[in-house]
């Protein structure tokens, strides 16, 4: 039974910044080189390299201001909250086809048809909702297409086998690529506060 609780615990943990990338055992995560201190939940990378200029986060998960990019037309803005907000919605009404549409079609950090199936396993076995704040566009690159949106998120999740309700904040940068005139999820870079 511990066992299962812990396989489902970390299939959240996967599921929860929205990809299903398979970690590099040479990550300096939690190391004296990047700034952070190891936890036992440690941070999830979802296909930010923060050794390429191409994929810098626009700022350090782990603390800092949040300052939102000055070069955001207010028609784009719209549209990229509007799909950081599609994407959170069905995620809380667990609506996987309309999930599944916030998608990129092409992303640097996950594969689709690995996605559908964590995310439908998540759904099978939790009760599942999350509430984003502070909604920031922190980088826009109208050349590349390109928009990363902070959010500090509280997850609530219920076990539905045992009951067992937790309650995990953290802070997330949401990457959208433009793709035919809509924003899509690219990748995902999600970092869970120590308590």
């Amino acid at each position: 039974m511990k066992k299962m609780f812990v396989f489902s615990m970390l299939i959240f943990v996967l599921i929860l910044g929205a990809c299903s990338k398979k970690e590099d055992t040479s990550s300096n995560q939690g190391s004296v080189n990047d700034g952070e201190k190891p936890s036992e939940f440690g941070s999830i990378d979802h296909g930010v390299d923060e050794n390429s200029d191409d994929n810098k986060v626009g700022f350090n998960l782990s603390g800092g201001t949040i300052e939102e990019a000055a070069n955001v037309p207010a028609e784009e803005k719209e549209l990229i909250i509007k799909s950081f907000d599609t994407y959170i919605h069905a995620f809380n009404n667990q609506d996987i086809d309309e999930y599944m549409s916030t998608l990129s079609k092409k992303p640097k950090s996950f594969n689709l048809e690995e996605e559908r199936e964590y995310i439908e396993s998540a759904f099978e076995q939790f009760e599942l909702s999350r509430e984003a704040k502070d909604i920031t566009i922190v980088k826009f690159d109208e050349e590349t297409g390109e928009a990363q949106v902070f959010a500090n998120l509280v997850t609530k999740m219920k076990q539905k086998s045992t009951g067992l309700e937790t309650n995990r904040d953290g802070r997330q940068v949401t990457v959208f690529t433009k793709e035919d005139g809509d924003w899509k999820v690219n990748s995902v870079y999600y970092m869970e506060e120590q308590k």
